[in-house]
Formats: structure tokens, sequence, C-alpha cells
């Protein structure tokens, strides 16, 4: 079991040379289909393949008890075809800022136009004193809404009101 130490933003707008960094496609499978906010999930990880259950701790969701397992490209098949899941699809970016690597998130599909950022922190302080970066609007670490179990299977126009509370416009990608 490893603790992950993160906090996510909503991206604010798309960093300069965001193009240039290293990416990947992820695919996330939630279960079960009827949890209103699914823990378990599938993962095609670029080339990498693996089920991860992650839980907060203490109610914080900036602190995730996870427990991740890998999976063979032909376990990850199998799980594929023969699962009713919650999907969701995006790129993700490896940005570089300020000694530390961004997470951007550029969704997929319906919930194109949506980007979220993630910062991970070896200590609990580090993440307690991390300043949010300029190209971010908003912390969201806390807004249960956005969380990957929450979004999964749902389209932009479902999330777009709590996203305009908040004070996010939509992105376009090409």
């Amino acid at each position: 079991m490893a603790i992950e130490l993160e906090r996510t933003f909503l991206a604010k707008y798309l960093p300069e040379g965001l193009e240039n960094c290293k990416r990947k496609e992820i695919l996330d499978i939630y279960i079960p289909t009827e949890a209103r906010h699914p823990t378990l999930r599938i993962r095609k990880n670029g080339k990498r393949y693996e089920i991860t259950k992650k839980e907060p701790l203490k109610d914080d969701p900036s602190e995730m008890k996870e427990e991740t397992t890998t999976l063979t490209q032909e376990e990850f098949d199998e799980l594929n075809r023969s699962l009713v899941g919650k999907r969701v699809r995006k790129l993700r970016y490896y940005y570089p800022y300020n000694d530390r690597v961004a997470e951007v998130d550029v969704f997929q599909d319906l919930l194109k136009g949506l980007i979220v950022v993630d910062f991970e922190f070896p200590t609990v302080e580090e993440k307690n004193v991390f300043k949010i970066p300029e190209f971010c609007l908003i912390d969201i670490t806390q807004e249960e809404f956005i969380a990957g179990g929450m979004v999964c299977g749902k389209s932009y126009s479902d999330i777009e009101e709590n996203l305009r509370v908040l004070g996010y416009k939509k992105i376009i990608t090409d």
C-alpha cells in the first residue's frame, strides 16, 4: 500500500510548451457502475496496465491510500471486453514546473474541454505549502464532483454548472 499526496487544479490555460512535452493516452474503467463514486479502477496507462483501488485517508482527498497491481495486456484486454464500467479517456502531459512535474490531463470524448492539473508530493509539508501555478485557476483537490471516479462516464455538460461556479471556462484543444 502506498500513500499518494496530491493536489489538483483546474487549468486556466494551457501552459506554454505543453505540446512539446512527453505524453500518453490513458483509458480508465471504474467499477462498480452502480456506485456513486467508484474506487476501483482498471487503467491502460500508455503501454502499462494496472488495477488500482484508491480511497481517501481521514476524509482528505489530498491524501489517498492507493493499492495497485500490474496487469498484462491480455488481462487488461479481457477485463476491458468483459467489464461494464464507467469509462474516461484523457491525454496526460508531463509538464516541468519549478523542479516538479505537473500531470496535465486533457480529457477527451464527452469531457472534451476539461483540463485538470495534478502535482504529487513526497511530504505533507511540501503539499501544504505549494503555491498554485499561474496557468492554474483554482485548487479543486477537495471538490468531489471532479474526482476520477465521479467524472467517469459523464459528459462535460453533466459537470458544466459545477465548473462554471468555480469560474472555469472550457478549453478547446486540437
